[in-house]
């Protein structure tokens, strides 16, 4: 194998020893379809087939019943879920890898359909102006209700207890998921979060609520175990727009975190030339000292030239690993990618999943 290539090369990111640069982004494939919303042995066999990348992070899970807000995701807040993630580590490990669990809540994202009716909550009661993936199909996000005091502290419980279990699981460490319209950069973003609290008011105190999650989440794991996924530049057009206000924002945010000793910081970048991804990656390098994942639409030529230039440390890929399980090989070998069906990304059981075959030569 050759690994002259920085994507093949190993890369330390805090705690995490990993050997190659490549890692797997988290991706919804919504194959939890029982009524526990447990990992099956299936999730297991799907995982197990790309140990092969330095670090996977698993889909982001749910780390409470109100975080629900796509169908047939998996959770990581009961027993029942725990014991199910066990199989799903253990078979990592056995393949030579190493995995993080992602922990997810989209908030006033989610839909009053996965709740029996309740509605879903966020910083402010102010609609995101999202879709619910909903039993009965997508549907328009509605206005929430806004978070009582009471019910921020019980949340940061939960991802404290989210944490505990991935402990149980055997993962070897944790991803905040904290980009797009989820609950975390609802309280970042000044449209969405008006409170007058100590989580709103400013950018200061829009970002006290992730802070909190960190410190409990962190003292679970340790900070050089915990990471957080972002996405500065995510836009949907309405409420949420990374204009220069919102990107100064995340910037004094990075200066923050890079006092938090984190694993990592796994951030979006933007589609475009490679010119264009390192002046956008060079932005949060400025701000940001600790280890930097880069994600977004890489080729292996975009990645290898991005860990060329020295401003990220270890790139993520998400939809090449569907069809290529066996990605970083057919990196190292110069095999060509298999094309994914689109169509069973989110549907199916083995079909589409854990049926792309590793590459064979003619």
């Amino acid at each position: 194998m050759t690994t002259t290539q920085p994507l093949l090369q190993p890369v330390r990111l805090g705690a995490l020893e990993l050997s190659n640069s490549v890692v797997m982004a988290p991706m919804t494939r919504a194959r939890a379809q029982n009524a526990e919303l447990a990992p099956t042995d299936l999730h297991a066999t799907y995982y197990a087939q790309r140990a092969g990348a330095g670090l996977i992070v698993t889909e982001g899970t749910w780390v409470n019943t109100d975080a629900i807000g796509f169908i047939n995701v998996p959770g990581i807040y009961s027993d029942t879920q725990t014991a199910g993630w066990v199989k799903v580590t253990e078979a990592v490990h056995e393949a030579g890898g190493r995995i993080v669990s992602q922990f997810g809540h989209v908030g006033a994202a989610s839909h009053p359909d996965h709740f029996g009716g309740r509605l879903p909550a966020g910083p402010s009661a102010i609609n995101p102006g999202e879709k619910s993936f909903t039993p009965s199909g997508p549907k328009d996000t509605v206005t929430p209700r806004a978070y009582t005091a009471a019910e921020i502290a019980a949340t940061i419980a939960d991802y404290r207890h989210a944490a505990e279990n991935a402990r149980r699981a055997g993962f070897d460490g944790v991803e905040i998921h904290a980009q797009q319209s989820q609950l975390i950069p609802q309280f970042l973003n000044p449209r969405l979060n008006q409170r007058t609290d100590a989580y709103g008011g400013s950018s200061e105190k829009r970002a006290q609520f992730l802070l909190d999650i960190l410190d409990a989440v962190g003292d679970v794991w340790g900070s050089d175990r915990v990471s957080v996924k972002m996405s500065p530049t995510w836009d949907n057009g309405g409420t949420f727009t990374a204009d220069e206000e919102a990107l100064a924002d995340y910037d004094q945010l990075f200066k923050k975190l890079s006092d938090s000793n984190l694993a990592y910081l796994h951030l979006l970048g933007t589609p475009g030339t490679i010119e264009e991804r390192i002046a956008l990656f060079s932005r949060y390098r400025a701000h940001y000292q600790g280890n930097i994942v880069a994600n977004l639409g890489f080729t292996q030529a975009l990645g290898n030239e991005i860990l060329d230039h020295g401003i990220v440390n270890a790139v993520s890929f998400a939809e090449p690993f569907i069809a290529n399980p066996d990605l970083v090989e057919r990196f190292a070998q110069g095999h060509p990618l298999a094309d994914g069906d689109r169509g069973t990304y989110y549907a199916g059981h083995s079909e589409g999943y854990t049926d792309y075959p590793a590459f064979t030569a003619n």
